[in-house]
């Protein structure tokens, strides 16, 4: 089932807003980065980099991920904008020779969709964000933890 328009994010200004709001979350999944809209439900952008594999590949992955958001979006509350990332420790995993083709058969929606709803739960349970106190564009402000 496909995510309708209104609860995507689709333009390049809209991924940048989210972006550039610097609230985020990660495990060895997943990175998670939330900010607030004025449309009153939550919507999903999913960014798979080149260097999670092919296209093949990175299609899956944003499917998965994608799905995960749908099953799952009653837990993002109204009126927040998310953008899902595949984390820099699986793109390295996914892009090995003999080991990534094997990491993305074994990937599932369960795992991702559990990995999504804690991500959510740590960026919401710390609070509001302030972008004001923050000198690293890339730190984790929100969990401490690291990618």
């Amino acid at each position: 089932m496909k995510l309708p328009k209104n609860r995507r994010l689709v333009s390049n200004r809209q991924f940048k807003a989210v972006l550039d709001r610097r609230r985020r979350a990660g495990d060895a999944l997943l990175t998670l980065w939330v900010a607030e809209n004025r449309c009153g439900h939550a919507r999903l952008g999913v960014s798979v980099g080149k260097s999670c594999g092919n296209a093949v590949v990175r299609n899956r992955l944003k499917r998965l991920l994608r799905e995960a958001f749908r099953l799952s979006q009653e837990q993002v509350p109204s009126g927040h904008d998310c953008v899902l990332m595949i984390s820099a420790n699986m793109a390295r995993r996914l892009k090995h020779p003999t080991h990534g083709p094997q990491a993305v058969r074994s990937m599932t929606l369960a795992q991702v969709q559990t990995s999504f709803i804690s991500l959510v739960k740590a960026v919401f349970e710390t609070g509001p964000a302030d972008p004001q106190s923050r000198g690293d564009k890339h730190s984790h402000a929100t969990t401490g933890r690291t990618t």
